[in-house]
């Protein structure tokens, strides 16, 4: 029983979130592709043995894999060492062609594509993840609209930072470092990222703007999805009876908009805190892994499923939550894919970058150092960030529990 409630809450959920995020990503580079001509060999969701596949009519082999744990696309001359190719590999890739009687598809390979279309190719991986975020912001919106919690300050507890700053009750919050708030929820998400550090807040107190400076105190809490974690806390509460809820109603063009702007502002808070954590202001050990991702990927949909009377019910608010972690999710995959680091997206446009002041490919050694550097940093942050899921988990207190 145990094995089957870990499938149903976690790995079934986890993949399909993962797959999703992916296979958008790869979604992206495959049709910017396909846009600009490019021979491509084949379109895989997930990895290994291939469970199915079947070549479509442009010559395209679409598999599935049997680990649905993301996915890639193959273009033409990538199966060998011209993937990472220098002025001598391109020449070479164009004799052998030529000698083939192939030398009418060199223009359709990557490689020889104008820097701009293999730019576009490359960034439109990260732009399908940022654009599969909005839309799944909006489609929410215009489905179900919003539950605003207003701005009214309903308590502000005794010594806190918020009580130290002036805070009083019955204040609306307007704006936090200039950045306009539409409610309450938004003020809560800006605090959580920015303890130990000075905040201004603009207030409306009985009809006047009042300027205000406080400076949020951190505060290890349990969060229901995240679990323990330590955030900002400014020690106010809003108004939270069920009648200061405001349901808010969009049409295409606003929900749009407004998904836009939730996906800036998750963005926006990704950057300031691991902007933080790189200066040293807060620890690394928020990070999360693939096991962490898991986890809150359980208890998302548990909070899904609870209080559900029949199983329509709980596949809905299963599936409800799932969709907006894979918005989170996308964004974070966006960003992190335009890291200026080899074997990221971000490194293909920084080498393409130099190719465009040099007029020339970076020589194939240098890539290929590159990108053996870039992949030991990236296997390195995740095996930090896996430590990070096994401390959180308290993996190792129950490895001691076992020899004790």
């Amino acid at each position: 029983m145990h094995v089957l409630q870990t499938l149903l809450l976690t790995v079934i959920p986890f993949f399909l979130v993962l797959g999703l995020v992916v296979t958008v990503h790869e979604l992206g580079h495959f049709l910017a592709a396909k846009a600009v001509g490019t021979k491509i060999d084949r379109f895989s969701i997930g990895f290994g043995k291939a469970i199915a596949a079947w070549t479509d009519k442009s010559g395209v082999e679409w598999r599935l894999g049997w680990l649905p744990v993301g996915g890639y696309v193959r273009f033409a001359g990538d199966e060998n060492a011209a993937s990472i190719p220098d002025a001598d590999d391109l020449a070479e890739m164009r004799r052998s062609l030529i000698a083939q009687g192939r030398a009418a598809e060199i223009p359709r390979y990557f490689h020889f594509k104008p820097i701009w279309q293999r730019a576009v190719i490359v960034a439109a991986g990260p732009i399908a993840n940022f654009l599969l975020a909005i839309a799944i912001f909006a489609g929410l919106l215009m489905s179900l609209g919003d539950m605003v919690l207003p701005f009214r300050v309903a308590v502000v507890l005794p010594g806190s930072a918020a009580a130290e700053a002036g805070f009083q009750v019955d204040d609306r919050i307007v704006a936090v470092n200039g950045r306009e708030m539409h409610n309450f929820n938004d003020v809560l998400q800006v605090i959580r990222v920015r303890g130990g550090v000075p905040t201004s807040f603009a207030v409306e107190r009985k009809g006047a703007r009042i300027e205000l400076t406080a400076t949020p105190r951190w505060q290890v809490q349990n969060d229901p999805v995240a679990g323990e974690q330590r955030v900002g806390v400014l020690g106010i509460r809003p108004a939270q009876a069920p009648q200061d809820y405001e349901r808010v109603r969009y049409g295409l063009v606003d929900a749009v908009g407004q998904g836009a702007t939730r996906t800036w502002d998750v963005l926006h808070t990704t950057v300031y805190y691991l902007g933080r954590m790189l200066t040293g202001q807060v620890g690394a050990d928020q990070l999360r892994g693939p096991l962490g991702i898991a986890d809150v990927t359980k208890n998302v949909t548990k909070m899904g499923v609870e209080g559900a009377s029949d199983l329509p019910s709980m596949l809905a608010g299963a599936g409800l939550n799932l969709v907006q972690l894979a918005a989170l999710i996308s964004v974070s995959i966006g960003f992190m894919n335009l890291l200026p680091v080899p074997v990221l997206d971000g490194g293909h446009l920084m080498f393409y970058a130099y190719e465009a002041v040099t007029r020339r490919p970076l020589a194939a050694k240098v890539q290929a150092a590159g990108y053996r550097v870039g992949l030991a940093l990236v296997l390195g942050l995740m095996l930090f960030a896996t430590w990070n899921d096994l401390q959180r988990l308290r993996v190792f207190n129950l490895f001691g529990g076992l020899f004790s």
